[in-house]
This record gives C-alpha cells, sequence and structure tokens, in this order.
C-alpha cells in the first residue's frame, strides 16, 4: 500500500471514529450519552459527561407567569436542579446547575416577551405557559420537539391524565409535559336543592353515567325558579364564548378543530342545539336575557353564592375549579345578618355547592368538561448561555428535560395544586392529596423541599392548605378524564368572538336559535381568514327540539 493511500484511510478512520462525537477539549472524544428512561442513571450519565468536557457549571432560565400563587411554575424548576445536583454531589460529580427565574403577573404578556426574547438568544430555557401557544411557537422553532426523550419515560407519562398529554402535543409530537390545569363543573346551590326537597345524593354519578343531562338541568331549573326557591336557574359567564360556553358544543357530540386537515369546525347542528339551550331558558326567565353583560363582582358571583334576593341566588352555575378558592378570598357574599359583604369560609363554601361535570347535552351523548392546561416547555436554544453549546448542545437539552421530569415528581404537584387551586395533572399527586399522612406533613411544611423553595412558599401554604379545599381538588380530579380544550388555532379567537355575538344574540331573543346558526355561517364565511380556515359541517336538525 503506498503511502497516500495509507493517509487517506487512516484520516478516513479519524472522521468515522469522531461522527456522533464532539471534541473533548484535547481529552478525546467523547459521545453524548442517550436517556435511557432510569431517572438517577440519566442524571449520572450526563453529569460525568459534562465533567469530562470540563463543565462544572450549568445555568439555565426559568420563565413563568400567573397569579401570586402559582411560583411553583419556576420553583419547580429550581427544586428539580436542587434534586439533580444533590444526585450529582451524592456521586462525586464536580457539575452545579443554577436557575435564575423570571416571572409575569400576565401569561399573554410573557408569551410576547418570549417571542421578542427568542431571536435576540435573551429568552429563557424553561418557558412555562398555556398550551394555546404551543402550535405557534412549535411552527415557529422557538421550542423543542421533545418526542424522542418523553418516549424514554412513557412510565412518567402513564400517570398523567390521558387528554392533558394530547394538549401537549403538536402534529402528533410532544412539545411540552403538563405542569397544572383546571376543570370546569356544573354548581349546584345546596341548600336551594334542599329546599325544593331534592336530593343531590350520587347526583355526580349519574351525571358521569349521562344519567343527568340538560333536559334535566332545565326541569330542575324551572322548578326553582317558577316554585319561588331561587331567582335564576342557571348563571354562567359573560362575556367571551370562551371558553365555558362551548361545553355545550362537546355536551352535544360536536366538534371544534378537525386533527386531520388542521381547520376549525362549525358543527350546525351543535351550534343549534346549545343555543336552543339557552334561547328556551332565557325566554322562561331561567337565565338572564343581557347575562353575557353581566358585571362579575357585581352581579355574576354575589347571585352564584348569595341568599335569595339578597342580592340573589341561582341553583345551577357553570363555573371553574379555581372559583372555590376564589369565593374564599373576594367580598362577593353579603352577609345577612350584618349586611356586609364578605368572602364565604371554606366550610360555607363546601355546605353551598356540589358539583358535577357538566352534563350531557342530550340522552346517549356523554359529560364533558373544559380545561386550558399549562406545559413545561424547553426552547430550542435551551442551555444557550453554557460553555461549548455548539458542541453540547444535544447534552444540554437532555439534561434540560430531565429537570422537566423532576419538576413533575406527584409531590411537586401536589403542592402546585394546594397553594394554586389548580386540579394535578398526575394521578400519584391525587393520591398524594387523598392521604391524610401527607396532608399533615404539607400543613406542618415536613417537605422534602430545598430550604430555598419552602422559604419562598411556606406562607402560602399556611394560608392555603385548608383540608376542605384540598378534599375538593382530589374530588374534582377525576374530571380530567373527560376533559375538552378550545383549539390551540390561530384564527379561534375570531371563531369565539363571532359566538360571543350570536349567543347574545340568542339570549335576547332578537336572534331564534336557527338564524343564530346562520348568522355564525355568515359571518365566517365573510372573513376570508376564518373561511380558509374552517370547515362548515352538520345541518340544523329539523325534527329536534329541546327539552
Amino acid at each position: 500500500m503506498s503511502r497516500k493511500w495509507g493517509i487517506v484511510i487512516a484520516l478516513v478512520m479519524v472522521l468515522s471514529a469522531l461522527a456522533g462525537c464532539v471534541g473533548g477539549g484535547g481529552g478525546g472524544a467523547v459521545e453524548i450519552p442517550k436517556l435511557t428512561g432510569d431517572f438517577t442513571t440519566d442524571v449520572i450519565n450526563l453529569g460525568k459527561f459534562f465533567a469530562s468536557q470540563g463543565v462544572d457549571t450549568i445555568k439555565y432560565t426559568v420563565w413563568g407567569a400567573g397569579d401570586p400563587n402559582s411560583i411553583m411554575r419556576v420553583y419547580g424548576i429550581i427544586e428539580a436542579a436542587n434534586r439533580i445536583n444533590k444526585i450529582f454531589e451524592e456521586n462525586n460529580i464536580n457539575v452545579k446547575i443554577t436557575v435564575d427565574k423570571h416571572w409575569e403577573d400576565s401569561f399573554s404578556t410573557l408569551y410576547s416577551d418570549f417571542l421578542s426574547a427568542v431571536p435576540q438568544g435573551t429568552n429563557g430555557d424553561f418557558f412555562v405557559n398555556s398550551y394555546v401557544y404551543i402550535a405557534n411557537l412549535a411552527e415557529e422553532g422557538y421550542i423543542l420537539d421533545i418526542t424522542e426523550y418523553a418516549n424514554k419515560y412513557s412510565s412518567l407519562l402513564n400517570d398523567f391524565y390521558t387528554p392533558l398529554l394530547d394538549a401537549a402535543k403538536y402534529k402528533g409530537k410532544y412539545y411540552g409535559i403538563p405542569q397544572d390545569t383546571e376543570a370546569r363543573p356544573l354548581y349546584i346551590r345546596k341548600d336551594v336543592a334542599k329546599d325544593m326537597g331534592w336530593d343531590l345524593t350520587g347526583l355526580a354519578e349519574k351525571v358521569k353515567n349521562g344519567e343527568f343531562t340538560w333536559y334535566d338541568v332545565y326541569k330542575k331549573a324551572k322548578e326553582a325558579v317558577e316554585k319561588g326557591y331561587a331567582n335564576w336557574g342557571v348563571i354562567h359567564r359573560k362575556g367571551s364564548a370562551h371558553p365555558d360556553l362551548i361545553q355545550f358544543i362537546f355536551a352535544f357530540g360536536g366538534k371544534l378543530y378537525n386533527e386531520n386537515t388542521g381547520k376549525l369546525i362549525v358543527d350546525k347542528e351543535a351550534l343549534y342545539k346549545w343555543f336552543t339551550v339557552e334561547y328556551t331558558m332565557a325566554q322562561n326567565g331561567l337565565i338572564p336575557k343581557d347575562m353575557m353583560s353581566w358585571d362579575w363582582g357585581q352581579q355574576i358571583h354575589p347571585t352564584v353564592v348569595g341568599e335569595k334576593d339578597n342580592p340573589a341566588n341561582t341553583l345551577f352555575y357553570i363555573g371553574g375549579t379555581w372559583q372555590w378558592a376564589e369565593w374564599q378570598t373576594k367580598a362577593y357574599y353579603k352577609d345577612p345578618k350584618t349586611g356586609e359583604s364578605r368572602p364565604l369560609t371554606p366550610q360555607e363554601v363546601n355546605e353551598k355547592m356540589y358539583y358535577t361535570l357538566f352534563p350531557a347535552g342530550e340522552p346517549g351523548k356523554q359529560p364533558v368538561t373544559l380545561s386550558q392546561p399549562f406545559m413545561w416547555m424547553i426552547a430550542s436554544n435551551a442551555g444557550k448561555d453554557n460553555p461549548k453549546y455548539d458542541e453540547l448542545k444535544g447534552a444540554y437539552h437532555e439534561l434540560a428535560f430531565l429537570m422537566i421530569v423532576a419538576a413533575s415528581d406527584p409531590e411537586i404537584n401536589a403542592i402546585h395544586s394546594v397553594i394554586s387551586g389548580h386540579v394535578p395533572v398526575r394521578k400519584a399527586a391525587t393520591a398524594l392529596l387523598n392521604d391524610p399522612n401527607w396532608i399533615q406533613k404539607l400543613t406542618n411544611l415536613q417537605l422534602d423541599l430545598s430550604s430555598d423553595v419552602l422559604n419562598a412558599i411556606k406562607d402560602i401554604i399556611q394560608k392555603t392548605a385548608d383540608p376542605i379545599n384540598i378534599k375538593f381538588l382530589a374530588n374534582v380530579s377525576y374530571m380530567l378524564d373527560y376533559t375538552h380544550f378550545a383549539p390551540s388555532h390561530p384564527y379561534y379567537p375570531r371563531l369565539a368572538d363571532i359566538l360571543k355575538d350570536a349567543i347574545d344574540k340568542v339570549l335576547r331573543g332578537s336572534m331564534t336559535p336557527e338564524d343564530a346558526v346562520n348568522y355564525v355561517v355568515q359571518k365566517v364565511e365573510a372573513d376570508p381568514d376564518l373561511k380558509d380556515n374552517t370547515e362548515i359541517v352538520g345541518e340544523i336538525p329539523k325534527s329536534w327540539h329541546f327539552p
């Protein structure tokens, strides 16, 4: 063999050896370890890898948003880093993760900031926000496709309530892991039902089985108002048709989105049935005709929790799980003894409110609820502020995913649920909320948390860890098996505004249900963007009637 060919072969062998590897800074080529699905093993493997590359400090930033009680959205990542650092230390790995945090009250503001920051490389490595942003962020390439990593951790995924995982996907791929969520029950005033002689025992199970539908809601609402037990039969949200009222579409078996075509759906049959329910109730004085313009603090909530005519009350309320805590923090209740408005106590809320799934629209259909889950998302440039990023990018991404795995720990999720009033996203977290021993540990602050995280949340725990509220969160967790989501579609807000206008006209009686369906179709077809991105399906049923 000639010397020339010997050199060529040697070069080929060197290049082959380097393929799939990263430079070791003069210390040889080392492959980035692949995730195995065993958390401790993966943490150790990555820790040793970074140490071999001369990386002893790894910096990440987490961006989160929400109300002050939702700070585990950022402290969950901080706690995850602390737990991984502990594994490094126990295995004599000289690597440490540090986490900076950024917080916004408004999740829409945080989203706008993130959009602006990614092109500049100044964004957070972790983005904790609503699932509705996944589609746009994935299309822009701003968040990481974590499907390969997530599939390695199938045991983790299997513990989440299944519908929430669907919200974490875009075009069949995972771009997030559920962080928290909520449900939207149908609340029933226990005291009004008692006055009616209506025994609510077992009603939640009947709703779950489709044995109590909106036909039955109408009959009970009519009885309550006509016989003077309540001022109103049903109260619901004002303003936008997103998100509570679209439950009617799902409860009548309709859809709002076609997963195969990526288009919105206007389901004429489901819309007609929804509009007919509300039209019939409004015409019979069971729902206020001006419901969509009621004020939340001055009219809706005081009516929901109030006494009859003081200022008013209702038998049914379409609300959210977070309002269980809201009624305890806002002065909506006018005390008949003092005449002063005040919040309710946990005991009073529990004595007033029964709760079920949103009932099926009619016999043969299924009950539903609606959620807007928040997600742990990883920026596509996660780890960008660290040494040798271009070479070690894959390792920084894997470590970021392991931090999300750690932040999804059942105890972290359960703590967040209690202090923020959100429903647990994992079944193991729900089990903790049903465990008296764990609840006692929580109230006594005997938690397996690092001191910096515990100090940040201990005051919130002491204010929120009431056994009644914890039981409520545990009790509503099953609703997530029935949950639906508003479409994560850029043109859905336009459709929601059209639906809002239509239902307002229906309630006021200025449009019949059939006219309102045609109004929605006409509005959609008059908007070029909506028309191109929406499918009109079904027909107005001619022989259907309510009740």
